[in-house]
C-alpha cells in the first residue's frame, strides 16, 4: 500500500521510529480490529491510518514501536533457545530435548536473557505446579543458563554473572515410588496371556531396560551365550543388559513363533505402552516401564547386590539415581543380608 499525497511527513517520522519494512508489516499485517485491540485506538481511526487517508499518530507509531521491540525480544529468545538445543543435540534424547524447548519456551519470555536471581525465584514461586515440578523447570533453567554464560554459547556472558548460581533448588519431598514385590511380578506373568507379552515383561524385570531399549531389540543384539542384550541408551551410549532364564525361555519361545525383521517384537514402543496400560486395567498393579525399572532395582537390592553393582547393570549414570530407585527397600530387607564384621 502506497500512502496517499499529504501523508509523507507523517510517514517519514515512521521511519525514523521504525524501520520501513516494520512500518509496513505491522500498519498491514496487523487487522484493524488487532491494532485498535494493542493501541486503543477506534476501528475508524485506524482504518484511515490503513487506508493512507490519515498519518499515524505519534503515540500509535510509539505504541508500534514497543510491539517492534517485543516482537524483536522473542524472535532474538527463540534464536538463543535454537541454538541450545542444538548444542545439547549430540548425546542427548528427543524426548529431553523436547522438554527443554516446552519449560524454556514458558519461562524465558518472562525471564529473559540476563534475569537477577530475584526473577528466576520470583518465577519459581509463582508456578501452580507441584515441588517436584518447579524443581523440573530449576534444571532446565540451570542447563540453559550454564550454557548461555560459558565460553561455549558465543554471547560473551561472563561464568561469575550467572544468575542461576545465586538461587537454590526447590526442595523436592523424598517420596517412595511404587515397586513390585516377587509376588506382583508373578501375578503379572500369569495374567499374560501372550508369550511376546510375557518375554517382554520378564525382560523389564530381569534386565531394567528402558521403554526404548526394549522396543529397538533385534535378533543381533541378543548373547544368548552371556544372556546379556545390547543397548543403546540415553545420550545414544552403547551398553549391555542382562538377562535371566525366565527371559530367556519366554524369549526363545516367541521367537520360535516370529520371524523378526527389524524389531524382534513387532510392534513399536507405543505397541508396548498399549498392551501395559491394558493390563495394568486388569490387575490393578503399576504395569510400566518405569515401574518394571524400579522394580529391577529394588529386587537386586533386597537380593543383597550393592548400590554399585546396580548401577551398572542398569546403566544409570549416578548412584543417586540408584539410590532414589531403591528407595523403598528397608532396613528390614537390608537385616535379611547382614552379617557382623566381628562374629
Amino acid at each position: 500500500m502506497v500512502p496517499r499525497a499529504g501523508v509523507e511527513p507523517a510517514w517519514t517520522e515512521a521511519q525514523r521510529i521504525l524501520s520501513p519494512d516494520t512500518s509496513y508489516k505491522l500498519l498491514n499485517k496487523l487487522s484493524v480490529t488487532e491494532i485498535a485491540e494493542l493501541s486503543r485506538f477506534s476501528k475508524s481511526y485506524i482504518s484511515q491510518v490503513k487506508t493512507g487517508i490519515r498519518p499515524p499518530s505519534k503515540k500509535l507509531l510509539e505504541i508500534l514501536a514497543r510491539c517492534t521491540r517485543k516482537d524483536k525480544r522473542q524472535q532474538d529468545l527463540e534464536s538463543t533457545v535454537t541454538l541450545f538445543l542444538k548444542s545439547r543435540s549430540e548425546g542427548t534424547s528427543s524426548s529431553t530435548l523436547k522438554f527443554y524447548e516446552q519449560y524454556l519456551a514458558k519461562s524465558l519470555p518472562y525471564l529473559g536473557m540476563k534475569p537477577s536471581p530475584k526473577q528466576i525465584n520470583q518465577l519459581l514461586h509463582s508456578l501452580t505446579c507441584s515441588q517436584g515440578g518447579k524443581h523440573a523447570y530449576f534444571r532446565v533453567l540451570k542447563v540453559f543458563y550454564n550454557w548461555l554464560y560459558s565460553q561455549r554459547s558465543g554471547f560473551g556472558f561472563e561464568s561469575k554473572d550467572n544468575p542461576v548460581n545465586s538461587v537454590d533448588a526447590p526442595k523436592v519431598p523424598k517420596l517412595i515410588l511404587p515397586s513390585l514385590t516377587e509376588e506382583q511380578a508373578e501375578k503379572l506373568m500369569e495374567r499374560t496371556c501372550s508369550v511376546r507379552d510375557k518375554a517382554i515383561i520378564s525382560l523389564f524385570i530381569e534386565s531394567g531396560l528402558r521403554l526404548s531399549e526394549l522396543a529397538a531389540i533385534k535378533l543381533s543384539d541378543i548373547d544368548w551365550k552371556n544372556r546379556t542384550i545390547k543397548t543403546i541408551g540415553k545420550g545414544n551410549k552403547e551398553g549391555y543388559a542382562p538377562f535371566g532364564s525366565i527371559s530367556e525361555r519366554y524369549l526363545r519361545a516367541w521367537l520360535a513363533e516370529y520371524q523378526p525383521y527389524g524389531t524382534i517384537w513387532g510392534m513399536n514402543k507405543w505397541g508396548i505402552t498399549t498392551m501395559l496400560r491394558r493390563l495394568e486395567k486388569e490387575t490393578g498393579l503399576p504395569c510400566n516401564p518405569h515401574t518394571f525399572r524400579r522394580t529391577f532395582a529394588c529386587l537386586l537390592r533386597k537380593a543383597g547386590v550393592d548400590t554399585m553393582t546396580i548401577k551398572d547393570l542398569g546403566r544409570w549414570e549416578s548412584l543417586e539415581m540408584v539410590q532414589r530407585y531403591t528407595r523403598s527397600v528397608t532396613f528390614e530387607d537390608a537385616m535379611k543380608h547382614y552379617k557382623a564384621p566381628l562374629s
